[in-house]
């Protein structure tokens, strides 16, 4: 079985507990879509950023923010956390300028953006770092998953995306089936207004197909054959998708964590 390298395969549902606002955070650029929910006046409250707080009705479902700007991201959370039956608003991050990822780890990368969500909006925040580990590649892209063909954050996410997967298919263009396997890993973290933190993981393992195969999903999906499968992650249906990723993993523990926290 695939392990992506030590600092990146983590024991699911482990914990990590940081003086909240110890680093910087970075959301995720993406175009808004039709319908989906922003973080404005109504969410923030006067005086800007991080000065106001949420003001929700006693009946409401508790808005938690995800401190990422990609809208696929988005609708995939928020059914994740519907088939867990939790009740919660996930809302998208606010406009707003981005600051780096500079963790070593995607647990530390999960953390700085929901720090810094949870500082800027006044609500509980979750984030969640994710990538590709290649056993042919050392465990890389891993962490640098989002970025490895080099292309700038100004470039569309459809353009990153197939830069992306061109550039790892280059790699591993004389690499056997047998040398091919890879993981998905998750963490995801969950940051409250009053500092709580919480980090759990998750993993997905199986092997880089020759050709990109699928419409559906984001990212390396459309070459990403998970074990058990003979369709990779695109070529899923989101539900089937949703049962056996590693965001889907990490997420559906997430939601007893959030239940925990928000006493919901």
């Amino acid at each position: 079985m695939t392990r992506p390298p030590d600092e990146w395969a983590v024991v699911s549902g482990s914990t990590h507990r940081e003086p909240a606002g110890s680093g910087p955070g970075e959301g995720e650029l993406g175009e808004r879509g039709p319908g989906e929910s922003r973080l404005g006046e109504s969410y923030l409250g006067e005086g800007g950023p991080g000065e106001g707080r949420p003001v929700e009705s006693r009946d409401a479902p508790r808005r938690v923010v995800l401190a990422s700007r990609n809208d696929a991201k988005l609708v995939e959370l928020r059914r994740i956390l519907a088939v867990a039956g939790l009740a919660v608003e996930l809302v998208a991050l606010p406009d707003g300028p981005d600051v780096p990822e500079t963790g070593a780890t995607f647990a530390e990368n999960a953390l700085i953006k929901a720090r810094d969500a949870a500082r800027v909006t006044g609500l509980p925040a979750v984030a969640d770092d994710s990538g590709l580990a290649v056993d042919a590649l050392g465990g890389m892209p891993g962490v640098l998953s989002a970025r490895w063909s080099g292309l700038l954050p100004g470039a569309g996410r459809a353009e990153r995306d197939a830069a992306n997967n061109a550039l790892v298919l280059a790699q591993l263009a004389d690499v056997p089936e047998e040398r091919r396997g890879a993981a998905f890993v998750c963490a995801a973290a969950v940051v409250t207004p009053d500092g709580a933190e919480q980090v759990v993981h998750g993993q997905m393992c199986g092997r880089l197909v020759r050709v990109p195969r699928g419409d559906g999903g984001f990212g390396y999906d459309p070459l990403f054959l998970p074990d058990g499968q003979n369709r990779t992650s695109a070529e899923l249906s989101p539900a089937e998708k949703d049962a056996i990723s590693h965001r889907g993993r990490a997420f559906g523990q997430l939601a007893g964590v959030l239940r925990e926290l928000l006493a919901i």
